[in-house]
């Protein structure tokens, strides 16, 4: 799971289960490797060390709401 902060204030929750399968996001499996997830420069998304990503329209369409 990663918890995304927007600049709007909006908190949202959002499950990486369904992306860990397949060849490129397999290492996501791995929880030391999960949790070198970084910003891509200019926050708009997020990044693992070797590359896999997700859409930024993703992220926040396939992500829950958390209070604020």
């Amino acid at each position: 799971m990663l918890e995304l902060v927007y600049e709007t204030g909006e908190r949202k929750l959002f499950d990486v289960a369904p992306y860990i399968f397949g060849s490129w996001y397999e290492e996501l499996r791995n929880t030391s490797y999960f949790r070198g997830v970084r910003l891509i420069d200019g926050g708009i998304s997020v990044e693992w060390p070797n590359g896999q990503d997700i859409a930024p329209h993703e992220l926040y369409e396939n992500s829950i709401d958390l209070p604020a």
